[in-house]
């Protein structure tokens, strides 16, 4: 059985993170900068073999009353092109307020705000993926292929 990668697709960079193999829960895995589709898919692909990925799912930034801004449609976007490319099952999950969230936390931890800069995004990943779990994930949500 495969494993579930998800993404928190920001601005600047892209943080990773994925499932355990039992689905019971979720590890960050990284942070990349965004330098362009080609380097991004090759990650996805090395990440992939690595742990044996089944499905995606993408951190869906829809605002706090349900509208899909600029950035949840170029989110929807990769989502598709990832989908295609690929040939998996590409999830998009409603991602509010998870970059605050794993922001405050590692606050709370005592890391250096240089330090939460650089791990945010893969921290709200894992909190994605975590919620994603919580709510069914794959019974629920997925297929599976």
């Amino acid at each position: 059985m495969g494993r579930t990668l998800a993404f928190d697709i920001g601005e600047k960079r892209t943080g990773a993170a994925i499932t355990d193999e039992l689905y019971i829960t979720a590890q960050p895995v990284g942070v990349r900068e965004r330098v362009g589709y080609k380097s991004e898919v090759a990650w996805v692909l090395d990440l992939m073999k690595e742990y044996n990925i089944e499905r995606i799912v993408v951190g869906h930034p829809v605002g706090l009353s349900g509208e899909r801004g600029e950035r949840a449609l170029a989110c929807e976007s990769v989502a598709k092109k990832l989908a295609e490319a690929l040939q998996l099952e590409v999830v998009l999950w409603d991602e509010r307020l998870t970059t605050a969230e794993a922001d405050r936390m590692m606050k709370d931890a005592g890391v250096s705000r240089k330090k939460r800069k650089k791990s945010v995004d893969r921290i709200a990943a894992q909190l994605i993926l975590t919620g994603w779990l919580a709510s069914g994930g794959r019974e629920t949500h997925g297929t599976g292929k």
